[in-house]
Order: structure tokens, then sequence, then C-alpha cells
């Protein structure tokens, strides 16, 4: 997974029980163990009892628990050999982080610090306003050109390759999560809003393996490297 660099300097670390990596915990997925040893993702960190934390995208998740580290690692974080690990512990999580992502939009939305609606964003990137731009993974190219376009002219980087992110959602996922109709395209134009999603965003697109190339530059991921994590 990606290390993003909007987590606060003083967060705690933990370390991943797969990499061994220490990193803050605010972009790592926690693990819970319940009360009947079942493993399953707590991507808020909320859970009650014992966890354990990830930093790995699915690919190496799904490896992990193939070749029995994943379990190994949790007999030792958790201090018990009763440990069930689901078959589809990766598909869970993908689908607890893009659940934690949409729900995040949902909640700027209602805040107001979302627009929607391909003109009304086409005159705030012209103005600047923008700084976050998302598509639907179905909204047509034409359009995410031409919003691309006026949000490059707004940054003035024009010339730069500058282009929204295309989600891993449908314009149906996203009107949904939003409350709003056809919501094809959506922009942030609140700067603690846009740290907010993208650090949800990219726990999610990190963890199946997406490239964040849109998000704001004092958010925008280091790189390819696993995080870190430890017990909770």
């Amino acid at each position: 997974m990606r290390s993003p660099q909007h987590e606060p300097a003083n967060e705690p670390e933990r370390r991943c029980i797969i990499s061994g990596d220490r990193t803050p915990k605010g972009g790592l997925i926690r693990l819970a163990l319940g009360p009947d040893g079942e493993v399953a993702p707590d991507v808020r960190a909320r859970a009650p009892g014992r966890g354990a934390w990830i930093g790995v995208d699915r690919a190496e998740l799904e490896t992990a628990l193939s070749k029995g580290k994943l379990r190994g690692a949790l007999i030792r974080a958790f201090k018990t050999s009763a440990v069930n690990v689901p078959a589809d512990l990766p598909a869970r999580t993908e689908a607890a982080l893009e659940r934690a992502a949409l729900d995040r939009l949902g909640l700027e939305a209602r805040s107001g610090s979302l627009v929607t609606g391909s003109d009304r964003i086409a005159d705030a990137a012209r103005k600047g306003q923008v700084l976050l731009l998302l598509h639907a993974s179905d909204a047509g190219e034409d359009g995410n050109r031409k919003l691309d376009q006026a949000w490059r002219v707004g940054s003035d980087l024009e010339g730069s390759g500058k282009v929204g992110l295309v989600l891993e959602a449908n314009r149906t996922i996203l009107s949904k999560a939003l409350g709003r109709e056809n919501v094809v395209h959506l922009a942030v134009t609140d700067r603690a809003a846009a740290a907010r999603i993208s650090a949800a965003l990219d726990r999610w697109h990190g963890f199946i393996g997406r490239e964040l190339s849109a998000l704001p530059c004092e958010t925008r991921s280091q790189g390819s490297q696993a995080r870190g994590a430890d017990l909770d």
C-alpha cells in the first residue's frame, strides 16, 4: 500500500505483521479478532478487543494468506492459536475500504464541501477553487477531458498532464453515496475535506493497486512501499 504525506507527524506508529515495516497507523488496515476467533477487517479501527495491523496491498495479502504466512503472523500477534482466517478476507477488506471511502464522500457532500454537476465544477475549476477532481468509472472520456482541462487552467498547470482521478465506482454507486442524482463528476473545494477524502481514497485504491495521480500535492503518495503496524 501507499504512504500518504497527510498523516499527523505525532501519529502513533504500528508494525505491519506481514512486512515488518513500522509507519504511522493512519493509512494502515486493522484486523480484529472476534470472540469466536474469526479475523475480520476493521478499517475504521473501532472494533473492541485485540487487533493487528497490516500495510500490504490485496495481492500481497492474498499471497500471505495462501502460503499460511498471514495466519502464522496473526497467531504470534494475538498470542493464541485460536485464529480463523476466512478465505475471503482480501475481498472483505477491499469491500470495507470501498465502503469507508464512499461514506467519507457522503459525509463531505452533506457538509457542503463537494461540488457536482459539470458546469458548476468547470466554473469552480477555472477559478482555481478545485483541490481534488474525481470522475465516476463510467464517465465519458470527453467529459473527463473538458473538466481536466478546466482544472489545469485554473491551477495554472497547463501542459502538465494533470488529470482527475477515475474512481473504482460508477455513477450509480456515487449517486447513492452522495444522496444526489446522476453524480458523474465531483470536485472538492475545501482543503481539509480534500485531505480527508484523499486519505480514504489512498487506502482503498492503494489496497487494490491503483495509482492516485490526482491527489493534492500536499497529500500525494510517496510511492509503493509496504505500510507497517503492530498489535493494538
